[in-house]
């Protein structure tokens, strides 16, 4: 069987986040990489991980919110796959000066980022990490290309799913799984920023990633502290 044929047949039977960490897990089985994560993006933001090989994937992905930049942003503010298969080269660059460092500290040495096109939009990326430094090509990039193909499926199961449910009754919880992709405990999080520090959504944001940053930990982790308590940013 073909690769498009066995990441096809990885997803069967699955829907929604399910059939994306299928995928995702899909591509590290079948092509030369070692972790393989679908970020979303909304209005040049990273905004949430569709589906992820495992943790750590899960981790090199919300890394680019945290820092604000990365191979998901790039792929979808320019329409097209990055292909970086020696970070550390590419450091002198100047490109990611932020997420490129931090990658390395992890050991991962190269990322690829395929566009996810949704209803003719660009809605996220499907982002590939390797331990070893290597180029995409052949076999591994056009099975790449149908990865990221097949990751719009995933995202319209969960958006027609939610929908449906909440048009039938307008008191369910429907749209949980999405508020868990789209990082809702940043959300809540920064919202109790913007009062406890008195400074604007956007500040909030920026001093909960910067944290984050500073201390080595997910925006997600910060933003738990936050809300349960543990932790509680000095104003400036």
């Amino acid at each position: 069987m073909s690769i498009e044929g066995l990441l096809i047949s990885a997803v069967g039977g699955q829907r929604g986040v399910a059939a994306a960490d299928r995928l995702c897990r899909a591509c590290v089985n079948l092509l030369a990489v070692d972790a393989a994560a679908i970020s979303l993006v909304f209005d040049g933001v990273s905004t949430g991980t569709l589906g992820s090989s495992s943790e750590l994937a899960r981790q090199y992905d919300e890394l680019q919110f945290t820092v604000g930049e990365g191979p998901c942003l790039e792929s979808v503010s320019t329409r097209a796959p990055v292909l970086v298969f020696d970070l550390a080269a590419d450091i002198g660059t100047g490109r990611w000066p932020g997420y490129g460092p931090a990658l390395l500290a992890y050991g991962i040495v190269g990322v690829f980022a395929m566009p996810v096109l949704v209803a003719g939009e660009y809605v996220g990326a499907l982002d590939l990490f390797r331990t070893r430094t290597a180029s995409l090509e052949g076999q591994d990039l056009s099975g790449a290309l149908v990865a990221a193909e097949l990751a719009e499926m995933p995202l319209l199961d969960l958006l027609t799913d939610n929908l449906e449910k909440s048009v039938a009754d307008p008191s369910t919880a429907a749209w949980a799984e999405l508020n868990q992709i789209a990082r809702a405990e940043v959300n809540q999080a920064t919202g109790m920023l913007v009062a406890q520090l008195d400074v604007g959504p956007a500040e909030a944001l920026v001093r909960l990633r910067a944290h984050a940053y500073a201390t080595n930990r997910s925006a997600t982790e910060v933003a738990r502290d936050i809300l349960e308590r543990r932790l509680r940013l000095a104003p400036d």
